[in-house]
């Protein structure tokens, strides 16, 4: 696949997946005999992991440890696995920082909501009692 192709594919700039390249984030890509880069079902599953650990929030500098790992072959298998468990356990952490946050944030809501609704019976019972006073 052209750099075109992948870019319309995985919603990614074709400058991004450059630099993503350029910086060891996905290893080299094999190109054409012309020298064009020619995206491969290994460059694609790349691109695809690199963007869903980008959107869990995994840092970049850790991803591109992770791909210089791999390149050194099966020798750096723990060591992989062992940056893998260390970023879940972030991801972790920061998901029950992200829970507890949304959870004040609808308990917030809630007490707006219940004050809300004590207002609205209150001006309903004024209402009422008004239209009492004028019959």
């Amino acid at each position: 696949m052209t750099i075109a192709e992948v870019s319309q594919k995985y919603d990614i700039s074709a400058d991004t997946l450059r630099y993503y390249e350029r910086i060891g984030l996905i290893p080299p890509v094999p190109r054409t005999p012309g020298g064009i880069r020619d995206y491969d079902e290994e460059s694609c599953g790349w691109i695809e992991l690199m963007k869903c650990m980008r959107k869990a929030g995994v840092q970049i500098e850790a991803l591109i440890e992770y791909v210089a790992l791999f390149q050194k072959g099966d020798v750096t298998i723990d060591a992989r696995k062992e940056l893998l468990m260390e970023q879940r356990n972030q991801l972790v952490d920061r998901m029950a920082e992200m829970q507890e946050s949304l959870d004040r944030l609808n308990d917030k809501i809630e007490r707006y909501e219940q004050g809300l609704m004590t207002k609205e019976k209150l001006l309903q019972r004024m209402k009422q009692e008004r239209e009492k006073g004028q019959s």
